[in-house]
């Protein structure tokens, strides 16, 4: 049966749908030379320069915590101003930060550098991405963000490897100059030639439907002061910080641990196996989650992740090292895309990206700690047993933390 509500496109495809593809795009760069990049760009650091581990681990904690604080500036930006120049300017910031790192001499020179990339990164990343997907999908969001978010681990599959391999034979003085070149290419051309800000610009109403002109700019949900007022705001958030302060903690040294028990050609198929295993983990989320309640899913996603990185903790031999960070791998890419989720279904629309950055800046607490946490762990502990299981730990204490959160009533959409 024929929607009449539908605005067919000319070529027979929603235009929302070449939104996503675009994202996907900008995903993959943003994510393969951004946050999976860290352990390949920190190790070249600590080898190549002397820098000690604990120190470059520092770092990443940089680049996250600026990247949360920013993200108020840049949610705010995005309501009032077109989001492909926000994300162009973030691209610019990103690339010429990261072209820089293979010149620093002191620390003090990649901390600044990496504050930078944390503004480029947010500005250009996960959030400018919900945000539009959001805007431009209601029936089929969890779909469209599953299928866009999954640019995330093509990133880590295709374009980290390579820049891990372009470091290894060039150096990261001669390697960083291309990458941050390769950064902006990836980003710039699908942001302005495909991206608009809402289906409005090109008289669409979310969901390919005819816009009525006067209604389409329409948004339903609650403000941030409202939301803000609210305990789940709060439960949600703090959940969330524990979740990610084990995941982008064990992804950052996930490095390290499987040069604990694999070398050569075997540790670079081994790294390839999370960011794989997020891939299919985030499509089949993307249909699973229509089966189920979002929140029960969300738990699933959690209690998995923590006994991946159990598993990671001990795994005594390479066999079991791999069966957790494929589990490892199915829970990244479904807890991230699970948090804009929750929020735009909770909240709406009238405020979703500073909502969504709010709360994201406190789960930035978790991302900042975490690699330099673990860092601190491995090098006291002279292993990774500990700083996985101290992960795990931090992993079951968001599943408690979440389960106290009971979404508000309907908080007056519509």
């Amino acid at each position: 049966m024929i929607d009449e509500d539908r605005e067919p496109a000319k070529d027979g495809i929603f235009y929302g749908w070449k939104i996503v593809a675009a994202l996907f795009v900008i995903l993959a760069f943003t994510s393969g030379l951004g946050f999976y990049n860290h352990s390949v760009i920190l190790t070249a650091l600590s080898n190549d320069v002397g820098f000690p581990l604990a120190l470059v681990s520092g770092a990443v904690s940089v680049f996250f915590f600026v990247s949360g604080i920013s993200g108020l500036v840049i949610g705010s930006l995005l309501e009032r101003y077109d989001v492909r120049w926000i994300i162009a300017a973030g691209a610019a910031l990103a690339s010429v930060s990261l072209g820089a790192m293979g010149y620093v001499s002191e620390i003090w020179q990649l901390y600044l550098l990496y504050a930078v990339f944390g503004v480029g990164f947010s500005a250009s990343g996960l959030l400018p991405a919900t945000t539009l997907i959001a805007r431009w999908f209601h029936e089929s969001r969890a779909k469209a963000l599953s299928i866009a978010s999954t640019g995330l681990s093509v990133g880590g599959v295709i374009i980290t490897p390579f820049s891990a391999a372009l470091i290894g034979t060039q150096g990261i003085a001669v390697a960083s100059p291309w990458l941050g070149v390769l950064y902006f290419a990836g980003v710039f051309p699908a942001c302005i030639f495909v991206l608009r800000s809402a289906p409005s610009d090109i008289g669409l109403a979310a969901d390919g439907r005819k816009s009525d002109g006067s209604a389409s700019r329409t948004l339903d949900g609650i403000t941030l002061g409202d939301a803000i007022r609210q305990k789940y705001f709060w439960t949600l958030g703090i959940a969330y910080l524990f979740v990610m302060l084990a995941q982008v903690g064990a992804i950052a040294h996930q490095y390290g641990v499987v040069g604990a028990h694999l070398e050569g050609r075997d540790a670079a198929y081994a790294i390839a196996v999370l960011p794989f295993f997020s891939i299919l983990g985030r499509l089949a989320g993307g249909v699973v989650i229509d089966l189920f309640p979002t929140s029960i899913f969300t738990v699933v996603m959690m209690l998995c992740q923590a006994a991946s990185l159990a598993l990671i903790a001990f795994a005594g031999n390479s066999v079991v090292l791999l069966l957790g960070l494929a589990l490892f791998g199915l829970t990244v890419g479904n807890l991230l895309m699970l948090q804009p989720l929750l929020i735009a279904e909770v909240y709406g629309l009238v405020n979703y990206s500073r909502i969504y950055s709010w709360s994201n800046l406190l789960t930035m607490l978790g991302v900042a700690g975490g690699p330099a946490l673990m860092g601190y762990l491995a090098v006291i502990e002279d292993s990774y047993r500990l700083p996985y299981l101290v992960a795990a730990v931090s992993g079951l204490v968001a599943c408690f933390v979440f389960l106290l959160a009971k979404p508000p009533a309907q908080n007056n959409r519509r």
